[in-house]
């Protein structure tokens, strides 16, 4: 939702860092798997109940995340690298709420599995819309140079992260937070295929 303020605030010291990163000889696509991996091992602790370590981890990862395309844009962008960046962070995103279900199946699992199926629906409706922006040549900068069409929504990636920081905060309201997480998840995902119907019509 407000992603696309936050790009000319962030933009320019990611692209300082990136044009670095790419002198020093790193690639976007390491910088990308780079990011998974510290994903990943954030969810492992959360997982073993290591949630302030997890946090750090969430951060660090969400930095790379930032970094892959600063560093592309400084060197050769490239289609595969666009497709790589998407599978990872749809895969850390699933990561982390399956995480706080490994650490607590019987508190969590019912408000995980919602939480999941919030992110697979409207993974679903912002994929959909990108494939059909690009059958249609559309473009928008809004957020940001993209290697696919990013649609608008009510929750989009700051949304992701300050809810990942409130449950590694608040481990013990993990339930009530992603039930209403999740709820939001459907209801972007509703948003986007309103405007969708609009635009595709």
């Amino acid at each position: 939702m407000i992603d696309h303020k936050l790009r000319p605030l962030i933009d320019p010291p990611l692209n300082l860092m990136g044009r670095r990163l790419a002198r020093a000889g790193l690639r976007a696509n390491q910088v990308t798997v780079s990011g998974l991996v510290l994903g990943l091992a954030a969810a492992a602790f959360i997982a073993h109940g290591q949630f302030w370590a997890g946090l750090a981890l969430i951060l660090a990862s969400r930095l790379a995340d930032g970094l892959d395309g600063a560093v592309a844009r400084a060197t050769l962008a490239s289609d595969f690298g666009g497709y790589l960046d998407i599978v990872a962070d749809f895969t850390f995103y699933a990561a982390i709420p399956l995480a706080f279900v490994w650490h607590d199946p019987s508190a969590n699992g019912l408000a995980g599995a919602f939480l999941l199926a919030g992110f697979y629906v409207n993974a679903a409706s912002f994929l959909g819309y990108a494939a059909l922006a690009e059958k249609k040549r559309m473009q928008s900068r809004a957020q940001g140079e993209k290697s696919i069409y990013f649609s608008a929504g009510l929750l989009e990636g700051f949304e992701t992260i300050a809810f990942f920081v409130l449950i590694c905060l608040f481990p013990a309201n993990f339930p009530a937070l992603a039930l209403v997480f999740g709820a939001l998840c459907f209801l972007t995902a509703a948003q986007r295929l309103v405007q969708a119907a609009r635009v595709f019509r």
